[in-house]
């Protein structure tokens, strides 16, 4: 067997290894002043080198994406998504029905995609917990104020409402947000209060979708290595000598065999592992009752704490601690079964 040479690939995955390299550091980076600084010297570097209008087209483009509600990433997720369901429909399925996989198998990313769709609608539409003259009071009375992040009696600028405790006004959305977490622009909503379960079972049922299709396609291609005897094949390499299929080869001819396959499998792969890291966040930030919010303003609030009580010499060193969370199964249960929400039905 003669293979060409494909340095691409390997090229490919040094790509591929270098931007989840940088996202993990942008995460990290994050939360704290570097990753803001590191910004603001590129911004100033490049504005010397882009011209001037160029400038303003992207940053007009880049204000209507993130700052404005708009249908922009609902319109390229359901796209990717049907990208992704029609590649998987179109072949993996009928290669894996000639190869007698079990139907049942073959439908569970259907099935997957069913549910997830219904979540997708709801969170995109569902109120994440508007603050409004009428529900006001009620909602001052639902959590807490620490006085570190959420301070008694602030009002809000915009709206001229008194803040409830975890409640942020979202610039995007020109609303205060009863427990507010962020503001999502895949579903072109606040996630708040009242549709944070909707979000988790979309996130989680998109990320089983990604997971089970990368899985029925790397069973599909290691049948058809199996079946066809290719890990017992020989090739002869640049240099004329006859070698024995190793690896790397080995997904070579694949990707030659099966390109979409393929590059579907290595797609669904990656998008799985991200996708995975922010369930994983998103599961840790409900069993703690945190809100992403919250997390990311966590360190100033500590260190503000902690400043304060630097300040008082009798005062004993007081630490920030997390005083929403009373156990897993409690914080669950305030994520799928909000109290706020509870009372706004009683009132009705």
């Amino acid at each position: 067997m003669l293979l060409p040479r494909m340095d691409f690939l390997v090229l490919f995955l040094f790509y591929l290894a270098l931007v989840l390299i940088g996202g993990v550091m942008i995460c990290i980076c994050s939360r704290t002043h570097y990753l803001k600084g590191l910004v603001l010297r590129s911004t100033q570097v490049f504005s010397y080198i882009i011209p001037e209008c160029l400038q303003r087209a992207v940053l007009r483009l880049l204000h209507h994406l993130f700052h404005t509600r708009n249908y922009t990433f609902i319109i390229l997720h359901l796209a990717l998504q049907g990208m992704v369901y029609a590649e998987y429909t179109w072949e993996i399925v009928g290669y894996c029905r000639d190869l007698d996989f079990s139907l049942c198998y073959l439908l569970l990313p259907y099935l997957l995609l069913m549910v997830n769709l219904v979540f997708f609608t709801l969170s995109c539409v569902t109120d994440p917990g508007t603050i409004t003259k009428a529900n006001e009071l009620v909602l001052l009375q639902v959590y807490e104020f620490d006085e570190v992040m959420f301070p008694k009696n602030v009002r809000c600028s915009t709206c001229d409402l008194r803040k409830p405790a975890r409640s942020k006004h979202c610039s995007v959305c020109n609303r205060c947000v009863h427990r507010f977490d962020h503001h999502c622009v895949w579903v072109n909503n606040c996630i708040g209060a009242w549709n944070t379960r909707y979000f988790l079972v979309y996130l989680l049922t998109l990320t089983a979708s990604a997971a089970t299709i990368a899985i029925v396609s790397t069973v599909f291609l290691v049948r058809v290595v199996v079946l066809s005897d290719l890990h017992l094949e020989t090739y002869v390499d640049d240099l004329g000598h006859s070698q024995v299929m190793d690896t790397v080869v080995l997904v070579q001819y694949l990707f030659l065999t099966f390109p979409r396959i393929v590059f579907l499998l290595g797609f669904v792969l990656v998008l799985s592992f991200l996708l995975g890291g922010l369930l994983c966040f998103t599961l840790y930030l409900a069993a703690t009752n945190q809100t992403t919010n919250e997390w990311y303003r966590g360190d100033r609030a500590r260190h503000q704490r902690c400043s304060r009580a630097a300040g008082a010499p009798s005062a004993e060193p007081e630490v920030y601690q997390n005083m929403h969370s009373h156990g897993l199964w409690s914080n669950l249960g305030e994520i799928f079964v909000p109290a706020a929400a509870q009372d706004e039905k009683k009132k009705k």
